[in-house]
């Protein structure tokens, strides 16, 4: 296992995806995971210390584990099989340690609001051409794809904007 961090968060424009780039801590290698609208907003909220008024769901989890006398000790993103990355929470109790399966998104949101280290899978990392620090320009992996960092400033201006409508129609 190796250490990353979060290096950016952006939007892949060729698909309209939100994408997290993890980077090897005092490292180059990069891995990019592909995630879901709420969870990028809520990594991006706690990554520019944007607060709610109400707890969001990653505040819940962080709640619902110090509460129940626990800590979250680290996040670890373990595989990729059929195109979906795995995760795991190990979480530390007064009753031992629980590991929790747990998608990539969701842990690295909470790990954040935990201060909690995040580790991947060395084969799961990839190298980058150069040692440039401008990610998008260098990585091989974003060059084929148009990706755009959101500043503190897009993502405060996006999320005043955003209507109930926006999160789609729930059906049961």
């Amino acid at each position: 296992m190796v250490e990353v961090t979060v290096a950016r968060l952006g939007i892949d424009s060729s698909t309209n995806s939100y994408v997290v780039i993890l980077r090897e801590k005092d490292g180059a290698r990069l891995l990019p995971i592909w995630i879901g609208q709420p969870e990028a907003e809520s990594i991006a909220m706690q990554m520019n210390q944007v607060k709610q008024l109400r707890p969001q769901t990653h505040d819940l989890c962080k709640a619902l584990i110090t509460s129940l006398g626990g800590t979250l000790r680290r996040v670890t993103i373990t595989r990729v099989h059929k195109n979906t990355y795995y995760a795991e929470l190990h979480v530390e109790s007064v009753a031992g340690w629980v590991q929790i399966d747990a998608r990539p998104s969701d842990s690295i949101a909470i790990a954040l609001r935990f201060d909690a280290p995040i580790f991947a899978e060395d084969s799961l990392l990839s190298a980058l051409d150069s040692d440039d620090d401008d990610t998008a320009s260098s990585d091989p992996l974003l060059q084929s794809r148009a990706f755009e960092e959101m500043t503190a400033e897009q993502l405060k201006a996006y999320l005043a904007t955003l209507r109930p409508e926006d999160f789609g129609k729930f059906t049961p």
